[in-house]
């Protein structure tokens, strides 16, 4: 893939971003969750997902200008109404106002609703593990359903995606992961490449496990829960956890009768202290030992390499991004480019 400098890239992401009508101060967050996306590998969530952004601008599912509405705030607690906004911009200013709080309650939560879509969770995480704080994202889409309750074939879920990132006194702890097996994005992916999954992650609408995207896409199958058919009900649980710190702290979900359009995400994030706690020396001083004891073990037979924790290939990838500039697949490019030629933008050189 070819690769671009960081910062002429953002430029680039945020000129298309205004160019298309989002306000700049929503441009630059949201192109700097996009590229962040890309340099620590979440590809599926990065610049790719630029074209849709701008189309759903131009066809007003994404409000690109005004701001939030004030549902509660409890101090320790908020609640916004995210007025389809960009999840790129309402996550980072919840998230930067729950790091300024945390330092009078110790913990701070929030739930946002009506919320555009959130980029990767990943990407958010180093805003607070670099300030020696622990954060906790999550996030689900009540006006889309995808995932089956284990046992069942009818969707009423989403993927549900959760993320918490822990500081150390190097990389920090990083777990990205959704409720379901894989995502409604890698899905409709493969479909349209006409690919299958490498195993049965998918629920026909009868019920039978598949290896085919197409199930789910075109015959209304389902995606599995994380741990399929064997151990789904682990996933299920950590879906319902999603949809109802989300939904239920932010009073809109599923149980409402309309949505305000496609995508109208709920999240929840948290941000805890260690200085409230035994303090954050104490806490580095169990998160290096533990970290360091993972990577230290011998790896089965069947592994691949050295034992990781999760968030150590996106901290590699991340070093060699800003070094040698973040990759951007070919296509994405292109898609990019075509936008860029209609609304006037000069993209950027490869290096």
């Amino acid at each position: 893939m070819p690769r671009y400098d960081r910062a002429a890239l953002l430029a680039y992401a945020e000129a298309l971003l205004t160019a298309g009508g989002m306000e700049p101060d929503k441009a630059a967050t949201t192109a700097e969750v996009l590229v962040e996306g890309d340099m620590i590998g979440h590809e599926t969530h990065g610049l790719q997902l630029m074209h849709w952004y701008l189309e759903c601008l131009a066809d007003g599912s994404l409000n690109g200008t005004g701001s939030y509405e004030v549902v509660a705030d409890k101090g320790a607690g908020f609640v916004w109404d995210g007025r389809l906004l960009p999840g790129a911009w309402l996550l980072s200013q919840a998230l930067d106002q729950a790091m300024e709080r945390v330092a009078t309650h110790g913990i701070v939560g929030a739930a946002i609703r009506n919320c555009h879509h959130t980029c990767a969770l990943s990407a958010y995480m180093r805003r607070a593990t670099d300030r020696g704080l622990i954060v906790q994202l999550s996030a689900s889409n009540p006006a889309a359903r995808r995932v089956a309750p284990y046992g069942g074939t009818r969707p009423v879920m989403t993927p549900n995606p959760l993320a918490m990132g822990f500081p150390t006194s190097g990389d920090p702890i990083l777990v990205d992961v959704s409720a379901s097996i894989t995502t409604t994005t890698m899905t409709q992916l493969l479909a349209k490449k006409g690919e299958r999954y490498p195993e049965p992650w998918a629920l026909t609408a009868a019920g039978e496990p598949t290896d085919d995207p197409r199930e789910v896409t075109e015959r209304g199958g389902t995606l599995m829960a994380l741990g399929g058919a064997a151990k789904g009900h682990k996933g299920y649980g950590l879906a319902l956890m999603v949809d109802l710190l989300g939904q239920g702290l932010s009073g809109k979900g599923r149980a409402n009768t309309e949505a305000p359009g496609p995508l109208a995400q709920s999240a929840f994030l948290q941000v805890i202290d260690p200085a409230f706690f035994a303090g954050l020396d104490a806490f580095t001083e169990q998160s290096d030992w533990l970290a360091e004891a993972c990577r230290t073990n011998p790896p089965a037979p069947w592994a691949r390499g050295p034992v990781r924790v999760p968030g150590d290939s996106a901290s590699v990838k991340r070093r060699a991004a800003l070094a040698e500039g973040v990759p951007v697949a070919e296509t994405d490019v292109a898609r990019m480019a075509r936008h860029a030629e209609r609304l006037g933008v000069a993209p950027p050189a490869p290096l």
